[in-house]
């Protein structure tokens, strides 16, 4: 029997760290990266793809401060829906062209995704989101100057932060549920373009971008899959990473995974963040999966990356 699948992929698997950011690299990756979620759905189980968007959002982000004495810079959110918007016409393409060739007949839909937060959110005293491209730290330096918050993103080297508040509510839920039997359904690319509601009920778009675990978590949760896949770079979680006694895990529980957690064994920028929505999703007695792309149906199938169970 398939399951139904909600699979997040990140964004530096869209524009890797330190590849030229084109237009073809881009959809390049996506093409490579779709043709794994294909064999998914021709393993017979159901799935939405949500992506983020960390590297694309901050270069539309900074595409408009380059231009900002020609044409007016647009906001974050809207500069988030841009992103979700040609990432989910790439991912779209390349996935309505991948099974033509195999010759299965699924239909793809790309849905543009608000997602509701709350305004008055911590986060956003406290920016913690890595945007845009990689700077050394003499460059990171510079930009902080001209007002950026910067901040070291996993040994990898520096990168712009912005508030990152907690995903409430998804916009599209009933839609995605219909439609979730019959079609590959894209939804709330780069954590959703982030919104809050006034008192009135009254939407408005805020200064955020959401990260898109924590959305992709809320996503599986309010359509009610079975399995929620977090797709990387690296085909297991490991705990002491770098270090002799390096140690890769397979199958753990919710208890070892909050334990490890405790341990401050996982980077805040890069893997903190997929393990703390995979415990949650599998503290609801379902299984959270984190694995490389290309071992995607070997780890629904129990024989590859890291699952987590109740």
């Amino acid at each position: 029997m398939g399951k139904s699948v909600v699979i997040a992929l990140g964004g530096n698997a869209i524009l890797q760290p330190k590849q030229e950011a084109t237009y073809d690299n881009q959809f390049k990756n996506v093409v490579s990266a779709t043709g794994h979620m294909v064999e998914i759905r021709e393993a017979g189980h159901n799935i939405v793809i949500t992506h983020g968007n960390g590297p694309q959002v901050g270069n539309i982000i900074a595409q408009n401060e380059a231009a900002k004495n020609v044409v007016e810079p647009l906001p974050i959110y809207v500069c988030n829906a841009e992103s979700q918007g040609f990432i989910g016409y790439m991912m779209e393409t390349a996935l309505k062209n991948h099974m033509k060739e195999r010759g299965i007949t699924t239909n793809v839909v790309t849905l543009l995704t608000m997602v509701e937060v709350d305004r008055d959110d911590q986060a956003f005293k406290n920016p913690t989101k890595p945007i845009g491209v990689f700077f050394s730290e003499e460059e990171a330096h510079r930009l902080e100057e001209q007002g950026f918050t910067m901040a070291e993103d996993a040994g990898r080297g520096y990168r712009r932060v912005v508030p990152s508040p907690e995903p409430k509510v998804i916009h599209g839920i009933d839609e995605i549920k219909r439609l979730i039997d019959e079609t590959i359904v894209i939804s709330s690319g780069g954590g959703g373009i982030p919104v809050y509601r006034e008192d009135s009920g009254q939407l408005h778009g805020i200064e955020a971008v959401i990260d898109k675990d924590r959305s992709g978590l809320k996503l599986a949760q309010q359509v009610n899959a079975e399995v929620f896949m977090m797709l990387t770079d690296v085909p297991n979680v490991y705990i002491n990473f770098g270090k002799e006694n390096e140690q890769k895990l397979s199958h753990i529980t919710v208890a070892e995974a909050e334990r490890y957690v405790a341990e401050g064994q996982f980077p805040a920028g890069s893997m903190l963040p997929k393990m703390q929505a995979a415990i949650e999703f599998a503290k609801l007695g379902k299984e959270s999966i984190i694995c490389s792309i290309d071992q995607a149906v070997a780890a629904l199938n129990g024989k590859a990356g890291t699952r987590i169970t109740k």
